[in-house]
């Protein structure tokens, strides 16, 4: 109990990846997340997503289901409602991702599970929300970087508009979702009534268009899409070519710039006027990038940052993915199909106890378990039921 979320239970609703990394959140804090998986449709597709796939397990779906259980449950059996309502009663939240429509098609919805369990609190990640004209229409993150603004902020200025190489969309609606059931969660255990957290993928991705979406809305502002990552306005901050590869550079405070001057072996630099503070650099900054381009060519990404790093200035290589791991705190154990499996730790690192790492569970692995323990079903109601199909066919 010293986890804590250990005394939080949630029964998800879920795949793919934006819900199960909300989710994954709360399960890495110690809550008890139950996935209830479609038998009809073989569970979770995370399931089957290549490369490193055996069966129906994979590490992409590792990635997002380690500490979790699974149940199957067919929602559209005629038994499966009473199934549902009596896990409702013994869980704090219901959480889904699905399209905007389908939690309160499928009775997910607050409105729906408040006679069952007045405490009960409602999560529905989607695409568009849960209202409103798109409510009805699937979401995924590329569309949302596209709708949202961020391939026009994305790339090279010649080329075409650019997504993340991650699927930050999701992911940022997985922590937005998993807030709003700490929110919703709070709240019930205060005031003993539960509600709806409807969060949608669209809205993530325009809020987080943070600084540069205030200044679009307040001033009718038109990013530039700017070569080698740069900053819209702070200048030096984006990467550089070295000798023999790129480093990123960040001077976003004047006392960093002087630094870099004096790194550079150009303290001049510092005091002309061109360059005198941030809106002098960014008014000049082809020709200042001229300056810095030239220089960083001439020695060795190492080499810069040998001497970036003492000077103070915030400096880091550009690395491929096998070195950042190397920057990492990982996680591992071992997985009866997939062998040993590491993983990034989770960035939420509280004082105590830390959530032994379990492999994510095979499909309908605590069925009995969960329906036994939370429900008390008996072994005779399990068999009937499973008998029945609610479960998906034996």
């Amino acid at each position: 109990m010293s986890l804590p979320l250990a005394d939080v239970r949630v029964l998800a609703v879920e795949q793919f990846g934006a819900g199960p990394w909300g989710t994954l959140q709360l399960a890495d804090l110690g809550a008890e997340v139950i996935k209830l998986e479609d038998p009809a449709s073989g569970g979770d597709v995370g399931r089957y997503v290549p490369p490193f796939q055996e069966g129906e397990s994979s590490l992409f779906f590792e990635t997002f289901n380690r500490n979790k259980k699974s149940i199957s449950l067919d929602l559209r059996h005629p038994d499966a409602r009473a199934v549902l309502e009596d896990l409702v009663r013994a869980v704090d939240v219901v959480y889904s991702n699905l399209r905007g429509d389908q939690p309160a098609r499928l009775g997910l919805t607050y409105d729906t599970l408040r006679d069952v369990n007045p405490r009960i609190v409602c999560c529905s990640l989607s695409g568009f929300g849960m209202t409103g004209p798109r409510a009805k229409e699937g979401g995924y993150d590329y569309m949302m970087q596209g709708l949202a603004g961020w391939m026009s902020l994305t790339g090279d200025p010649e080329g075409p508009p650019t997504k993340s190489g991650l699927s930050l969309v999701d992911l940022s609606g997985g922590y937005a979702s998993a807030i709003a059931v700490l929110g919703g969660l709070w709240r019930a255990r205060r005031d003993g009534v539960g509600c709806d957290c409807d969060v949608s993928l669209l809205d993530t991705a325009l809020h987080e268009l943070m600084y540069v979406g205030t200044w679009a809305a307040s001033r009718g502002y038109v990013p530039p899409r700017r070569p080698n990552s740069a900053h819209p306005s702070i200048v030096p901050f984006q990467n550089f070519a070295t000798a023999d590869g790129w480093i990123v550079v960040a001077c976003p405070k004047q006392k960093f710039w002087e630094r870099l001057c004096e790194a550079l072996g150009r303290p001049e630099l510092a005091h002309d006027e061109r360059f005198a503070d941030f809106a002098a650099r960014d008014r000049n900054r082809d020709e200042l990038l001229e300056i810095l381009d030239a220089a960083f060519a001439q020695r060795t990404s190492a080499e810069w940052l040998a001497v970036l790093g003492p000077a103070g200035v915030p400096s880091a290589p550009v690395n491929e993915v096998p070195a950042a791991i190397h920057e990492a705190r990982v996680v591992e154990y071992d997985h009866a199909e997939l062998g040993r499996v590491r993983q990034v730790a989770s960035p939420l690192r509280l004082s105590g106890d830390e959530q032994p790492m379990r492999p994510a569970p095979s499909r309908g692995e605590h069925t009995e378990e969960v329906l036994a323990r939370l429900c008390g079903y008996d072994p005779g109601r399990i068999g009937d039921l499973a008998a029945s199909g609610v479960f998906g066919s034996q």
